[in-house]
């Protein structure tokens, strides 16, 4: 009875098989032999780019770090001191909720990019693609172009091989070490540091995590490459989530392309029943990733355009129109036209806008002087005057570059009496813990609990100030 039920549901429900490309036109990898991919050297606007916008990233994490600022780090992320230089500002371990709100806001704008243009950010300014590209790069100086180095691969050990091999490394550990020195060098002061480690006296903490980051730049660009892009990183799973058919990403158009073949420079085409795509691999051997974008919009492509650069220069040699490999979106290949303010793409930035001019005011507001009240554990005390007393500590920061003079009180407290030292002056940077007393100086007191408020204002810029919260404690009955 059940198989002859379940014969008529397969009669009733078909199954059809679905090829998402070609049969006989498998994915191409532009890989050799041993699974590695080499990637081919190219020229092009979209190259231009991202070694230009690498060059000034690479140029702001190595140069920013050598900085100095009133005689200081200009960028120092103060570990001993719990406290984040940046210039002229310095922050506490109180300011950071702005550190969430940086991320958050740096969460939306990669969100609004992605919608707008897919994986640019991956492409051009990713920290992995970066050091991926200077650590091909240092590939190409030392072992030559892609087919020089599929025949190093293949050759067996010798001198010639073991010298490439040798220098390659030689470079990647190099620069792998610069970066976990510089790494290190926004936590630590980098001239002591370099000092340290080039005179060997190193140890620690320290040579620990310069170690630690030299060896992930290392292991990551030099040998992982394109697997964090695809296995590693989340990124790639999520980002089909803002797609709409409107993003910018990087397609084949078929309907121009193919069929593909080679011919002649001076073929037309159409002549010999073909599209402009001649076939010759160009876009697969430039990817770093080793996709074939002309399968489709893959996972694995981060969006880099060097397919684009690639077949850009084929067609300008076959002297046919740029743009068989482009930036376009899916309604611009069925013919339609790219929508660039659509609803998500405004709500992304609108509200990316409305956190930056929040943080910023945040950031113009911040008060330039921190005070923490805590209660002492005694619930209270006499005086020798009769009177009710609570003691308890202050912690004051000053989070300004110069010495400032401050003035204690109290506010909104009436029947209560500050007891103790009120004005003190403190250091730029300096932290002080003030213990001080409040006395109550009423006969009785309206509750067994009540609110007091402490303030410390500058004395010369009262509009600088900070205000504290605690409790007073006294007994109804004396």
């Amino acid at each position: 009875m059940e198989a002859d039920e379940r014969q008529t549901m397969s009669e009733r429900i078909p199954v059809q098989i679905v090829e998402t490309f070609e049969p006989s036109r498998p994915r191409t990898k532009t890989r050799s032999t041993d699974q590695l991919i080499h990637t081919r050297s190219f020229t092009g606007l979209f190259r231009n780019l991202r070694l230009g916008g690498a060059g000034f990233l690479f140029l702001l994490f190595f140069g920013t770090v050598w900085l100095n600022w009133g005689g200081r780090q200009a960028v120092l992320w103060d570990l001993a001191e719990s406290r984040f230089h940046i210039f002229g500002a310095t922050f506490w371990p109180q300011d950071f909720i702005l550190l969430s709100a940086l991320l958050i806001i740096c969460a939306f704008g990669l969100f609004a990019i992605t919608v707008f243009a897919g994986r640019v950010w991956c492409g051009y300014t990713c920290p992995q693609s970066s050091w991926t590209w200077l650590f091909m790069w240092c590939e190409k100086v030392t072992e030559g172009e892609r087919n020089q180095r599929i025949k190093l691969q293949a050759a067996p050990w010798g001198p010639n091989k073991l010298a490439r091999r040798a220098a390659k490394h030689t470079l990647w550990l190099g620069i792998s070490l610069l970066t976990g020195l510089t790494f290190v060098g926004y936590f630590t002061p980098i001239r002591p540091l370099a000092q340290e480690l080039m005179t060997l006296q190193l140890g620690g903490v320290s040579l620990f995590w310069i170690l630690f980051f030299t060896a992930a730049t290392y292991i990551n660009a030099g040998w992982l490459r394109e697997a964090v892009c695809m296995h590693m990183c989340p990124y790639a799973r999520f980002q089909s989530v803002m797609f709409d058919k409107d993003t910018l990403t990087i397609s084949y158009d078929a309907a121009r392309g193919e069929n593909r073949g080679p011919r002649k420079r001076d073929v037309a085409p159409a002549s010999v029943g073909l599209g402009d795509c001649i076939d010759c691999q160009m876009c697969v051997q430039v990817c770093p990733t080793g996709i074939d974008i002309r399968d489709g919009l893959q996972m694995e492509c981060i969006g880099c355009a060097a397919c684009i650069d690639a077949c850009d220069s084929i067609m300008d040699k076959m002297g046919y129109a740029r743009g068989l490999v482009s930036y376009t979106s899916e309604h611009q290949l069925q013919g339609g036209k790219t929508h660039l303010l659509r609803p998500r793409l405004i709500g992304y930035s609108a509200v990316l806008l409305i956190m930056i001019g929040a943080l910023a005011v945040t950031l113009a507001e911040r008060p330039m002087v921190s005070l923490d009240v805590s209660k002492d554990r005694g619930l209270f005390r006499e005086n020798s005057l009769g009177q009710i007393e609570n003691i308890y500590s202050l912690k004051i920061i000053n989070k300004t570059q110069q010495r400032q003079r401050y003035r204690l009180e109290l506010v909104d407290s009436d029947g209560f009496q500050l007891q103790g030292k009120t004005e003190l002056s403190l250091a730029a940077g300096e932290i002080v813990d003030l213990p001080v007393s409040v006395a109550l100086v009423t006969d009785k007191p309206k509750s067994s609990s009540q609110a007091v408020s402490f303030k410390v204002v500058d004395s010369d810029e009262p509009g600088i100030y900070s205000v504290a919260k605690s409790r007073f404690v006294a007994p109804l009955n004396r």
